[in-house]
């Protein structure tokens, strides 16, 4: 271990996930492949919604903006996780540290928050219909939008000051393989007693508002669609919920893992594993959670395919 005593660090060494170098390879290999794959992905998925006019609905609009999020959630970790494979250290700088924690929070609660204006964004359509285009007008989504992409960076922002004015005199080294705020707390030589009730007053919060508007909603949701007449209705209903609730369960029951509970119960190694899952395996699953199960994406998708392909056909000019 490398001892820093009296002075404050300048950098911090990433541990990463493993320090066997037969599996490092492996790996790297892997990890790139899944973000290779969230990029294409979440990118491509962001593509089709724009250039498809059937796609210019409230619903698509919330769907592009979580997958602008996911792919600067994984950015964020993925690269300097990869890094970790290669190099036999892989340092950061401490304001490097300070920059990555204060965007991963701003992600992470920001894809928290959308998948609750989501949530409401289906309640209205179901339960409203016809009062869905009222409701959910441009005005109102980009409210919807702007207002987790605002407290999400505020509240990173006050956490992200208050892990870095702590004093980091001993140990540089995060058994993590990013900078996240459990691992720091426990090289810290400061009192994190207050730090942490703040971290779980404000994780508290954001997630029971959260869940509440998602749970709320898809009480009504369910309701209305077991009221339904139609078959064919109740299937289109159920087929386009389906894909939130699968992404919603994901993400929500990986953070009840990893954040709401007691410090004294957090083991760093079992934390590292749970956050490869939301920080690397979410981010790639959710544009194939919404383009799977979504019939006018997959559509849409097609369409953006045939037309690249035409594009590249070879036509002879006449004489």
């Amino acid at each position: 271990m490398a001892q820093i005593n009296c002075t404050q660090v300048q950098e911090f060494i990433l541990m990463g996930l493993t320090d066997q170098r037969e599996l490092k390879m492996p790996l790297f290999v892997i990890f790139l492949s899944i973000y290779l794959f969230t990029v294409g992905g979440n990118l491509g998925l962001i593509l089709v919604i724009r250039t498809d006019p059937k796609l210019n609905t409230p619903m698509y609009f919330f769907l592009s903006n979580l997958a602008f999020v996911d792919f600067c959630y994984a950015s964020v970790i993925t690269p300097k996780m990869l890094g970790n494979f290669l190099y036999k250290q892989n340092i950061i700088s401490f304001n490097a540290c300070a920059a990555q924690l204060g965007c991963f929070l701003t992600f992470m609660v920001s894809e928290c928050l959308l998948l609750a204006s989501m949530a409401y964004d289906r309640y209205v359509a179901i339960c409203n219909p016809l009062l869905y285009t009222v409701s959910m007008s441009p005005g109102v989504c980009i409210q919807l939008v702007a207002a987790p992409y605002s407290y999400s960076f505020s509240m990173a922002l006050f956490h992200t000051i208050l892990t870095f004015r702590l004093s980091y005199c001993h140990s540089n080294i995060i058994n993590h393989f990013y900078c996240d705020d459990m691992p720091l707390l426990r090289l810290t030589c400061s009192d994190t007693h207050s730090k942490q009730l703040s971290v779980l007053a404000c994780a508290g919060v954001t997630f029971i508002c959260s869940v509440l508007v998602v749970f709320v909603s898809y009480t009504y949701i369910l309701a209305a669609i077991l009221r339904m007449r139609s078959a064919e209705g109740r299937r289109k209903a159920f087929s386009t919920c389906g894909s939130h609730m699968l992404a919603v369960t994901l993400f929500y029951g990986t953070l009840i893992f990893m954040y709401l509970q007691p410090s004294s119960s957090h083991s760093l190694d079992t934390d590292k594993t749970a956050s490869v899952f939301y920080t690397v395996i979410i981010p790639m699953l959710n544009p194939l959670i919404y383009s799977l199960r979504n019939k006018e994406v997959k559509d849409a998708l097609k369409k953006v395919i045939i037309n690249r392909n035409q594009a590249f056909v070879f036509i002879p000019f006449k004489k």
